[in-house]
């Protein structure tokens, strides 16, 4: 679920030799990077840190001579400090075993390249004194699971080993309930509909993902939506998520003709619906004033408790941002 930001990451290039025999890039890989399994190259090459020719590639590839490859290792990201910060956070449930959090748009989640402090981590660290880590490291104290930067809504933070092991698991298996509210572009023709296809990087922009509709890289995703609202010109729609991959619902609601209000990364930024005339031109352009983000709010969340084995359920309210873009929707419609 990690964004990729190649300045965490080291490039490392291998040029084939003339003489190499066909090999798959799996095995090619192994034999020349040492310590590291076959698994792990494997999941690194589904997870598009592999590039041959600078194009992505299946781990069943076989490698000709003179391929050029591309991999891309993460750097040691535990040498970095966090710097605990008494950022506020707006709690909805807290207990000795973990806490919910409502994120405003614009928090980050964990430190990276251009917001090393500022992030919930840091706020996080700055709360408690002994956070469990996950299996990246010191640099995501607490964390389960992650929203994007602009996305706003619910997070559940470990607190106890125990609880991170228990909820990560959750996760795993899918068994966490996830509502998100998005606002997108157009009129979502079925009232309620899934959309299914693995998420991968785009090999043209390693910043965002797309789908690979036939199943030969990126990683299985599915997500469920449902029309709330329909306002003409964007729909408001409900999505449960399957799995949760990096961008899943923005990437989805994309690949089906349908980019999120006002996302700059999957080209809802931009007019993509509605009439020529300069008022309504004028009307959508202060609406993403207002909402400068995706429209996108991580509604309701629901777990089984670690410690009780009872069923936890969350909802939170959309930001107020969100609500007045909706609310002018509706009074444009009712005049136009």
């Amino acid at each position: 679920m990690e964004e990729f930001d190649e300045e965490l990451y080291e490039e490392q290039i291998l040029v084939v030799d003339a003489g190499q025999s066909l090999l798959r890039i799996d095995k090619y890989l192994q034999d020349k990077l040492q310590g590291v399994s076959r698994n792990k190259i494997q999941d690194a090459i589904t997870d598009g840190l592999v590039l041959v020719n600078s194009a992505v590639v299946k781990p069943n590839y076989k490698v000709k001579p003179e391929d050029k490859v591309t991999i891309y290792q993460p750097k040691g990201r535990g040498e970095i400090e966090i710097v605990p910060q008494g950022i506020p956070l707006e709690v909805i449930y807290e207990d000795a075993s973990l806490l919910v959090l409502n994120k405003e748009a614009g928090m980050v989640v964990h430190p990276g390249h251009g917001n090393w402090d500022g992030t919930l981590v840091n706020a996080l660290t700055h709360r408690f004194q002994h956070l469990p880590t996950s299996r990246n490291g010191e640099m995501k104290p607490g964390l389960v699971h992650r929203i994007d930067k602009d996305t706003s809504g619910l997070l559940v933070i470990a607190k106890t080993d125990k609880a991170m092991t228990h909820l990560a698991q959750q996760f795993f298996e899918h068994t966490i309930e996830r509502t998100y509210w998005a606002l997108v572009w157009g009129e979502v023709k079925e009232d309620e509909g899934t959309v299914e296809g693995n998420i991968g990087r785009s090999p043209q922009d390693r910043r965002v993902s797309m789908v690979y509709p036939e199943g030969d890289y990126g990683k299985p995703a599915i997500t469920h939506y449902k029309v709330i609202k329909r306002l003409r010109y964007v729909t408001l729609v409900q999505c449960n998520l399957e799995t949760g991959r990096t961008h899943q619902i923005r990437v989805h609601m994309k690949h089906i003709g349908h980019p999120l209000f006002g996302d700059v990364m999957y080209g809802g930024n931009k007019i993509l619906k509605g009439e020529k005339f300069s008022k309504y031109k004028s009307f959508v352009e202060n609406c993403f004033k207002i909402l400068p983000r995706q429209a996108l709010h991580a509604k309701s969340l629901g777990f089984v408790h670690p410690d009780t084995n009872e069923q936890k359920f969350f909802e939170s309210e959309l930001p107020e941002d969100f609500t007045q873009v909706l609310e002018r929707w509706e009074n444009y419609l009712n005049y136009h």
